[in-house]
């Protein structure tokens, strides 16, 4: 069972998606993403499993939460930096978002 000094390890912050195009190279249909955590941590990329319900235009601008400190990894020919969260719904991953726009780097407490 996972303790809540586990929880609080975990770098959990609010950034703003800049860029998303589809990750042909990727096993499982994702978009390879770059998310604007703010000045402290800039601009990140990231590959993520959301074909169902999202279209790359409508990502642009999004606000999206993700783990920052989690080390790289390495999906097909792309480096993942951060990890975007999101829930395991019935039809597909839908991402987790602020109900109001908020400062980039904002993070979860």
């Amino acid at each position: 069972m996972a303790e809540f000094n586990d929880f609080l390890k975990l770098d959990i912050r609010v950034g703003t998606i800049v860029e998303a195009e589809v990750f042909e190279k990727a096993k499982k249909p994702a978009y390879k993403l770059k998310v604007d955590f703010g000045e402290e941590i800039g601009i990140k990329k990231s590959s993520a499993q959301i074909r169902e319900h999202y279209l790359p235009e409508d990502l642009i601008g999004m606000q999206v939460l993700g783990v920052v400190n989690f080390p790289p990894r390495q999906i097909a020919n792309f480096i993942s930096e951060v990890l975007v969260l999101g829930t395991y719904s019935q039809d597909g991953v839908i991402l987790i978002t602020p109900e109001r726009k908020v400062q980039n780097d904002d993070k979860l407490g």
